[in-house]
């Protein structure tokens, strides 16, 4: 329950539980508590951390939790996956947007809430590292690409930079959620990305989520941290509003 005098938590801001261990998870999720209503569980606590179970607890809670699991695979077993995380309560899933995933993840879900996100260019990419991969495309254009495939699919958001995200409303019509990782306020380290934004810059490019975790754990205070990224969030939004 909210403490008298403190602002309710933004479901917007995702913050990822990069942890190897359950007990460092529930740490910061006990420090956060009201201030932080959305979590994302990724493969370094779904293998080290008991992740799975975790999530079915949070979402008892009260929270929202995003699996970011990536899936790619024969249909057949992305639709065990989804079937499985379905049965969570999860709100979001991460797939990669191939086609074939992507309809194999779409049929598994139907009737559910779980909202099925395509993972277009990992934002630690950039198009020197496409090139080595073998794709003949820029970052952009694939991007574009693999937004226009998610909406034909039937996917629910698409995973991308904030870079892309103005072109990802675009090519889906606006009709999907827009899940940017790689948010960094400013000021803060990078770390290993390299297509990085602010949390306000983010929103008005056309973001619907920010993925934030090293500025938020890795602080002396995440709690502070955290709220000054929502309060960026809304300061985005009032600036919106005077447009």
């Amino acid at each position: 329950m909210n403490q008298p005098n403190t602002p309710p938590a933004d479901d917007r801001l995702i913050v990822p539980l990069d942890f190897s261990s359950r007990a460092e998870a529930e740490a910061l999720i006990e420090q956060l508590d009201e201030h932080v209503s959305f979590y994302k569980i990724g493969y370094q606590l779904t293998y080290g951390g008991d992740g799975i179970s975790l999530g079915r607890e949070l979402v008892k809670a009260g929270k929202k939790v995003f699996f970011d699991l990536k899936l790619l695979d024969i249909g057949n077993t992305v639709a065990k996956w989804v079937e499985a995380i379905v049965e969570t309560g999860a709100s979001m899933l991460t797939v990669h947007a191939y086609p074939q995933a992507m309809a194999s993840a779409v049929e598994a879900a139907k009737g559910s809430e779980l909202n099925l996100l395509a993972v277009s260019v990992m934002t630690s990419m950039d198009e020197n590292d496409l090139m080595e991969a073998g794709y003949d495309r820029d970052v952009e254009s694939l991007v574009g690409l693999r937004a226009y495939q998610a909406k034909e699919a039937g996917m629910g958001g698409v995973v991308c930079s904030a870079f892309e995200s103005a072109l990802v409303h675009r090519m889906t019509e606006g009709k999907l959620a827009i899940v940017t990782p790689g948010i960094r306020p400013e000021g803060a380290d990078i770390g290993d990305q390299k297509r990085v934004v602010t949390p306000a810059d983010a929103l008005n490019w056309g973001s619907t989520h920010l993925v934030v975790g090293r500025p938020i754990y890795a602080s002396d205070d995440p709690v502070k941290a955290a709220r000054n990224i929502i309060d960026e969030m809304a300061s985005a939004d009032l600036r919106s509003d005077e447009i």
